[in-house]
């Protein structure tokens, strides 16, 4: 059996793009999995979808991530569908791409909150379900979180710190048998960013199964070993 097999997992903004690929995989290898994402019809989409092949082993509930409450409710539903949390893979996200005099406060809050905020409510109610169990925390970052770019800085503060947050929560846990670690992909070829990808300027990008794979990879390595850190670059980026 293979370290994913009947695993119980959450992945967070999984109803497209990376999260959808991750879901995608990790049912793939035998795991049960519960998507979320803040609106019900995409979630509802997604999981009649990923119903049709996987059955009972996939579920949904519409999630705000920047919402505690919201994400209580996330891992509850989640203890009471697998009776406890093996993986869980912290996705969701919002990008944005505005200079510091144009954001605003609500889009500076928006930001923060979903990317940084809401993986900090998902850690904290999922650790103290995985102590005694074990598991592992994976956190979808970004290379932008330690390159700065400019015209994206809510964006790189909330990717810098979520790198931050993971390696000080990965130095936390580790002796409770859970491990933490951070993708950090490059350019992938979703509609997250401006571009749409059926651009086919976009080819050079990554794909998110190719992110999907990373998680997967983590998942089934030995326990002794924790890649803290996976910058995922693309091999021919556009120059």
């Amino acid at each position: 059996m293979s370290n994913i097999e009947k695993k119980s997992a959450v992945v967070t903004g999984a109803t497209r793009g990376i999260g959808l690929a991750i879901a995608h995989a990790l049912l793939e290898r035998g795991a049960s999995v519960l998507i979320c994402s803040r609106q019900q019809d995409d979630v509802a989409r997604s999981v009649a979808t990923l119903e049709s092949r996987y059955g009972a082993r996939i579920n949904g509930i519409a999630c705000d991530v920047s919402i505690h409450s919201d994400v209580q409710s996330l891992l509850r539903r989640a203890t009471e569908i697998f009776g406890g949390i093996d993986i869980l893979i912290n996705n969701a996200g919002i990008g944005s791409h505005n200079n510091v005099e144009e954001t605003s406060t609500d889009e500076w809050h928006a930001t923060i909150g979903t990317n940084l905020s809401g993986v900090f409510y998902c850690c904290r109610e999922a650790i103290p379900i995985m102590k005694g169990r074990g598991g592992y925390i994976i956190n979808v970052g970004s290379l932008a979180g330690k390159n700065p770019i400019a015209g994206m800085a809510a964006y790189c503060a909330s990717k810098f710190g979520l790198l931050g947050f993971s390696e000080a929560l990965m130095q936390e846990v580790r002796y409770d048998h859970i491990r933490v670690s951070c993708v950090m992909p490059g350019s992938v070829n979703t509609s997250f960013g401006r571009n749409s990808e059926r651009d086919p300027a976009t080819t050079w990008k990554l794909l998110p199964a190719d992110v999907a794979t990373v998680v997967v990879n983590l998942l089934e390595m030995d326990g002794r070993a924790l890649p803290s850190r996976v910058e995922l670059r693309p091999s021919e980026p556009k120059k």
